[in-house]
């Protein structure tokens, strides 16, 4: 049979059941999952983390390692069932006809070898063409993924390439063989937003161009709304819900979709009148879960006798297209029901400036060919340019843009971590640009923290949890007795909502989620009046985001917390912040209210980044703008405005002002600035980016 004279569904999984085998226990990963993906159909597979998505992939893929088997049911790619095959048969499958994009770009290529060499690899392996013929091919494919100059972007190593180009290799090299089935494993996860929607842009192209069908992996809904077509629900290794997109978004008929839809934050989300409702209690693990429903301990609907009693099979929604749902109560609940609302808040009390800098600028010199043993010639490398902001006691001030941008290195000088190469911080009216974390006094240092992205990172293993908030609070010199110290960090765990319990537990025993508690337990273990989040909930599920931002939000009423929140995320910046400033290549190129910020005029940055943002809800409507290009260097950057290079608006201002003169900051309202050369009359010509269908 040939690649294209099939005619039935590409992909059928049916009652698929598998183990991990430990020399203790059959650990089961996925149970009783059942999908099918039609030809040129993009199939979205959503759930949280240690759910069985990437399982079900591997298993596609027969690729579960030396531990994991399939258990039960079968899985047939056009026709032929992929568990029976034999290892020749599945090779001539696998990368020609099924191909998978991984999450991190850099494990799927080869440092030694150049980009040509890789690609063209694919079809000399697979179909025994010609190296000329393999080397026309890989320069169409790479042109496709538009990549800028494919001669040289063959010629290159992928350590040359940037993240967002690494990826659009791996996915050129995926449709090298024109496969049927197309398998990403949360493709875009490590790339920036505006990067990631150029990505999602192609893959749908690329799908329609070769006619793939798509089982797209992901944790972001919104995303998946951009993406596919159909969508399935996965909750503790089974499918919960599968139906087409408007019907799973619209008209969704399982608890979990409903409880993970009311946990993430979409427009209209207010922190203080409409607050978002975290999951309650903690994802089960495979060798814990309940009788009955996986998801009853969570559920708002739970019938105890009923819904713990025995296996719960998938149902057909009536009227709907191929919509099923793995609940028993589906008839009895009223779905249009508002949720109980949530505790509404007074909105904080914001107070005196604590914070202020003036013209910040953070230089760094680094040697051209170090690396590679030439001359010293040095280059400096402009990470923030001539930054002024202020931030006041109770505030959050969010700071959003790409990597590269200059905002982590701004956090670094502001925690001491690094000194500024000019410029002034004021906090609390004492300058703290030029002194180093050493030689800051402990007042400073316990004032000023800092919660990480990764809590993964942070805590030390060999600790008990308990152990390591009391060392932060003997070097903030918190307590006089031990007694004292351990009385303070348990009122520090109740702060973070974690059981006394958790004091003894060893951090190879938390979720991530509950790992980061402890990393914010931390960071006021010394009364800190400033913190900075760099960035920290984006590696937990969306359903502990809800739980560690609300968290962030309660502890910041209590103690008039400034809360300065980097991130890339706007749609929870959106949510959060009172005040947002953009930043793009070292400079601060918007600054203002969120209501200021989300709304026209825009700089041409930000109205790029709303326009990227992914977002969960089928009656918002966005501006399509797709960046091109990849944020230059730091080390060479353009001449005139930083955006320059990639802005949509610069033809509008006349005799090349853009490429000459770094733009003048603009007041264009109370509180509400931009750096931009653009006039007033195309400030007011400007619409907004996202707009709400009315009901």
């Amino acid at each position: 049979m040939t690649k294209t004279d099939y005619d039935g569904p590409i992909l059928e999984i049916e009652n698929l059941s598998i183990s991990f085998f430990t020399r203790l226990r059959e650990i089961p990963a996925v149970m009783d999952f059942s999908c099918t993906v039609q030809p040129g159909e993009a199939m979205g597979l959503v759930g949280e983390s240690g759910c069985g998505k990437s399982t079900v992939a591997l298993a596609v893929m027969r690729d579960l390692g030396k531990n994991g088997r399939i258990v039960g049911g079968s899985i047939r790619f056009k026709g032929r069932d992929l568990t029976t095959m034999s290892e020749e048969e599945l090779r001539d499958i696998r990368g020609s006809e099924i191909a998978m994009i991984y999450q991190e770009p850099m494990a799927s290529l080869n440092p030694a070898m150049k980009i040509g060499q890789q690609l063209m690899e694919v079809p000399m392996i697979h179909e025994g063409v010609s190296s000329e013929e393999a080397w026309k091919r890989a320069l169409e494919v790479v042109t496709d993924v538009r990549l800028p100059d494919p001669e040289r972007m063959l010629k290159s190593y992928p350590h040359q390439l940037s993240g967002g180009q690494q990826q659009r290799i791996v996915i050129a090299m995926a449709l090298m063989s024109k496969p049927a089935l197309l398998i990403l494993d949360e493709p875009t996860t490590a790339l920036d937003v505006t990067v990631e929607a150029a990505v999602v842009d192609l893959v749908k192209d690329l799908g329609r161009k070769y006619g793939t069908s798509m089982l797209f992996i992901s944790h972001n809904l919104g995303l998946v709304l951009e993406t596919c077509n159909r969508l399935c629900v996965m909750y503790s290794g089974e499918a919960v819900e599968t139906g087409s997109i408007t019907d799973v978004f619209d008209m969704m008929q399982h608890p979990y979709t409903q409880a993970l839809f009311r946990s993430i934050p979409l427009p209209g989300a207010d922190k203080n009148a409409r607050p978002l409702i975290a999951i309650p209690g903690n994802f089960p693990l495979p060798h814990e879960r309940p009788p009955g429903c996986n998801f009853g301990p969570r559920c708002d609907y739970f019938e105890a006798g009923r819904c713990d009693a025995g296996d719960i099979p998938m149902i057909g929604v009536a009227g709907h297209d191929r919509h099923e749902t793995r609940c028993l109560r589906v008839a009895e609940i009223d779905w249009n029901a508002p949720p109980k609302v949530a505790v509404k808040h007074e909105k904080a009390k914001i107070g005196e400036v604590v914070l202020r800098m003036d013209d910040l600028k953070k230089y760094y010199e680094v040697s051209a060919n170090a690396l590679f043993g030439g001359g010293s010639e040095t280059k400096v490398v402009k990470a923030n340019e001539t930054l002024s902001f202020e931030a006041r006691e109770g505030e959050t001030l969010a700071i959003v843009g790409e990597s590269g941008c200059g905002k982590s290195t701004f956090a670094k000088v502001l925690m001491g971590l690094e000194t500024a190469t000019s410029g002034q911080i004021l906090l609390y009216d004492n300058e703290i640009q030029s002194i180093p974390i050493e030689s800051r006094n402990t007042e400073t240092v316990s004032g000023v923290q800092m919660v990480f992205q990764n809590p993964f990172d942070t805590l030390n293993p060999s600790m008990t949890v308990g152990r390591q908030i009391i060392r932060a609070l003997e070097i903030f010199g918190e307590g006089n007795t031990d007694a004292e110290r351990r009385e303070r960090m348990l009122e520090l765990l109740d702060l973070v909502k974690l059981p006394r319990a958790f004091a003894d537990r060893m951090p190879r025993q938390l979720s991530g989620g509950q790992k980061q508690r402890v990393g914010i337990a931390r960071a006021f273990a010394g009364g800190a009046k400033i913190v900075v989040a760099d960035e920290p909930v984006s590696a937990l599920d969306v359903s502990v985001q809800a739980a560690v931002t609300d968290l962030l939000m309660e502890i910041q009423r209590q103690n008039g917390t400034t809360l300065l929140f980097i991130s890339h995320d706007l749609s929870i910046v959106r949510y959060l912040s009172d005040r947002v400033m953009v930043m793009y290549l070292g400079h601060v190129v918007e600054l203002g209210t969120t209501d200021q910020v989300f709304a026209p005029p825009y700089h041409p940055y930000t109205e790029a980044l709303l326009s990227a943002v992914p977002i969960a809800d089928t009656k918002v409507k966005k501006k399509h703008i797709v960046l091109e290009g990849d944020i230059p260097s730091a080390m060479n950057p353009p001449p005139g405005c930083p955006f320059q290079t990639r802005c949509g608006w610069k033809s509008k201002v006349p005799g090349g002002l853009c490429e000459r003169e770094v733009p003048p900051v603009r007041k264009l309202a109370a509180g509400h600035q931009i750096k931009c050369h653009l006039s007033d009359a195309d400030f007011a010509s400007m619409e907004p980016v996202i707009t709400i269908a009315a009901e």
